[in-house]
């Protein structure tokens, strides 16, 4: 239906044009939202290396700001954006490290 104007109106407004005869995607098969991948794959050696890379990044950037205040010099604002930056790189680091999606998987009640 259109109006005086020419601008669509009633139930053809809400639709897009050919949402009715879209078919339904088929299933995907593989790992879905209720069962989390392991990551880096579960390959080990590439979650040490990531995760101790970003670790010794948090300690190389805290470095700065805390050798100025050694000095006795005040933290400046940049002071405190590095510190909360490295505190950032050393959490994600850590999480890396420790994995914790894909240790808590849920445990199946027949079978302890």
């Amino acid at each position: 239906m259109t109006g005086t104007s020419g601008v669509l109106s009633g139930p053809a407004m809400s639709r897009p044009r050919g949402a009715e005869a879209a078919p339904e995607a088929p299933p995907v098969p593989g790992p879905g939202p209720g069962s989390p991948r392991p990551l880096f794959g579960g390959c080990w050696s590439c979650r040490l290396l990531s995760g101790a890379g970003l670790l010794m990044a948090a300690v190389w950037v805290y470095q700065g700001p805390r050798n100025t205040m050694k000095r006795g010099i005040a933290p400046s604002m940049g002071a405190i954006a590095q510190i909360t930056f490295a505190a950032g790189l050393a959490g994600w680091g850590i999480v890396i490290l420790a994995d914790p999606v894909g240790r808590w998987q849920r445990q199946d009640p027949k079978n302890p």
